[in-house]
């Protein structure tokens, strides 16, 4: 888990996005997630988390319900939300911390 922190602490704004392949939610969220990349550039990282490959982390985070995204901001969790959202509304909370 050492290294899930350090790519968390090294970077200054990150969404962890716990997932799985057979979450239907999940699919429809990674082509989102892409463009919400796009429009943050180097401003922000992405991590995609299986909770089936990864379920031990998963459960350290209390992931009940996939997707389940999380945003930290220089290491602090800032935002957590479990559920699907779309692009715009996902770029109007990242923003929130973006600057």
């Amino acid at each position: 888990m050492a290294s899930f922190n350090d790519l968390i602490a090294k970077n200054n704004l990150v969404l962890v996005d716990f997932s799985a392949e057979w979450c239907g939610p999940c699919q429809t969220l990674a082509p989102i997630l892409k463009e919400v990349k796009e429009h943050f550039q180097d401003k922000l990282s992405i991590i995609k988390i299986d909770v089936d490959k990864n379920n031990a982390l998963a459960r350290s985070f209390l992931v009940q319900g996939v997707p389940t995204m999380i945003l930290y901001k220089s290491g602090q969790q800032v935002w957590r939300q479990s559920g699907l959202l779309t692009r715009t509304d996902l770029i109007s909370v990242i923003q929130k911390y973006a600057d």
